[in-house]
């Protein structure tokens, strides 16, 4: 079979810090392979240097056979890097992303008729129910996740680098996303997957390759004798043991109550109860208005119809100061754009709100300071090289453990965590999940939002299933199944209407 990728003892360091060790990765052309390991293992850096946009210190790069030197990039064209964090112009049609930076000219002007023309071929060609002339903005997110694979194409791509392309999708979604990637493969595509879903990885891929410490360890075919426990062992290098979660009784001291919340448009009589120490799942399709909702509640999305009420007492969150004072902390899904200050350190990122506490007369505690700061990072075990490093030099799952560490550094009595486990690691998942869990013991209350079936089972106590913005049902811990929360997120109704459990799929 005819390899599409070979790289060969690809090794890179920043500064004393050696990222990547003597890497060897095959993978054969119009197969689907997986790269594997914990956030910081050097995954992204790998990709970076087959996409170019890294020279490796050394090694060598063959792309269908052909070695290619750093001097011309000239293979660059035939690779697509499909981020995380996408990329589209939010205010421009679907048609203007995919040709954004390529435009097709007709006598000095943009020939419209041609690029709308190619552009709904794509989009059909791999069965999307997408118009090419719609406006990126008014998309869900997995149709926008669509559109940044079919940018790949209109540039005639042959390798697609797919980074953690589930990590915003529910099932539904994802089952769209990975037809359309069967069908590039049998087009002839080669893609490359990065996830932490291991259950995705044994559904969807040929072939994996597992990083750990900047070195592949581990690297073979995807059978039906592979599983999880498997994979997450090479990964960690060690049998992982596996969360599960922990049944207590909680408080009966309510602490967040939303009464008849509504907001045009977005979410419509919402009406629910937490209890001190429990942890209170939200899930749905995307777009179904739980983050609005929750946005409204702590104060960024003001104004709404109904009331909120914190340990018994009504609060007015007409913006984030009043809900934060209250007791209510947020951590967005979006830590991009909604969580992580890009141009501070680590350090600065995570101490942000407990500054002033550490502070008299305008100087800062260094011994204070610093004693919070290790705290904070044994806590969710953090990753990073220095503390005063830029928080955009860590992986990821490492930017997300910081925002979570800050959200609750400052001691809040209800934490709402927006997809808090985008991006992370399977062992960075169960110490979040430990973390939660124990707080949530020492009587915190969370609120969990979340399209993932596996982190409602591990967690939540009580679940909220929502659809076109309002509650559609409320189950227990007890009653919780996998096929009722599809059943009841795509528009289902109560069970004495007709759902049958072994019909659902």
């Amino acid at each position: 079979m005819e390899r599409a990728i070979e790289m060969k003892n690809i090794s890179k360091s920043f500064g004393k810090n050696s990222v990547l060790k003597n890497i060897d990765l095959e993978i054969n052309r119009g197969s689907i392979h997986a790269l594997l390991g914990e956030n910081g293992t050097g995954k992204s850096t790998l990709m970076n240097i087959l996409n170019g946009l890294l020279k490796p210190d050394q090694g060598t790069i063959k792309i269908f056979n052909k070695q290619y030197s750093y001097k011309n990039l000239k293979w660059k064209s035939q690779i697509s890097f499909v981020h995380q964090e996408l990329s589209l112009v939010n205010d421009l049609s679907v048609y203007e992303n995919l040709f954004l930076g390529n435009e097709i000219l007709k006598g000095g002007l943009l020939d419209k008729k041609k690029m709308i023309k190619e552009a709904q071929s794509i989009l059909d060609q791999m069965d999307l129910k997408i118009d090419c002339k719609e406006k990126v903005a008014n998309l869900e997110i997995s149709s926008k996740q669509l559109v940044e694979i079919s940018k790949s194409l209109i540039h005639k791509a042959e390798i697609i680098i797919l980074d953690e392309p589930t990590s915003s999708l529910n099932d539904v979604e994802i089952s769209t996303l990975f037809r359309v990637m069967k069908k590039l493969k049998e087009h002839g595509k080669t893609l490359i997957f990065i996830s932490h879903k291991l259950n995705e990885v044994l559904q969807i891929c040929d072939s994996f390759t597992v990083m750990r410490d900047g070195r592949a360890i581990k690297s073979g075919p995807v059978t039906e004798e592979t599983t999880e426990s498997q994979l997450s062992g090479y990964m960690v290098g060690k049998k992982l043991s596996m969360f599960s979660k922990e049944l207590h009784s909680h408080s009966d001291e309510k602490t967040l109550e939303i009464k008849h919340m509504s907001k045009t448009g977005q979410f419509k009589d919402i009406n629910m109860t937490a209890f001190r120490g429990e942890i209170v799942g939200f899930t749905g399709l995307d777009g179904d208005g739980k983050s609005e909702l929750f946005e409204s509640v702590t104060g960024s999305n003001y104004p709404y119809s109904g009331e909120i009420l914190v340990n018994g007492k009504p609060i007015n969150a007409r913006n984030t100061s009043n809900a934060f004072l209250s007791g209510l902390t947020y951590v967005s899904r979006n830590r991009k754009e909604n969580g992580i200050f890009k141009d501070l350190s680590v350090e600065d990122n995570l101490l942000m709100p407990i500054y002033s506490k550490l502070s008299k007369y305008g100087l800062i505690n260094t011994r204070a300071k610093q004693i919070e700061f290790n705290e904070m990072v044994q806590d969710l075990h953090i990753k990073f090289g220095d503390e005063n490093d830029r928080i955009t030099s860590l992986s990821g799952g490492n930017q997300q453990k910081i925002l979570i560490a800050r959200a609750l550094s400052s001691i809040p009595k209800i934490v709402i965590l927006d997809n808090p486990t985008q991006g992370v690691d399977i062992n960075s998942k169960f110490e979040i999940y430990s973390y939660i869990q124990k707080l949530s013991n020492l009587g915190v209350t969370f609120v969990i939002l979340t399209n993932e079936y596996n982190e409602i089972k591990k967690l939540c106590d009580q679940i909220y299933i929502m659809y076109q913005g309002e509650i559609q049902k409320k189950l227990t811990y007890e009653e919780l199944t996998e096929e009722k929360v599809l059943f009841y997120s795509m528009g289902g109704r109560n069970q004495d209407e007709g759902y049958e459990e072994n019909k659902v799929l």
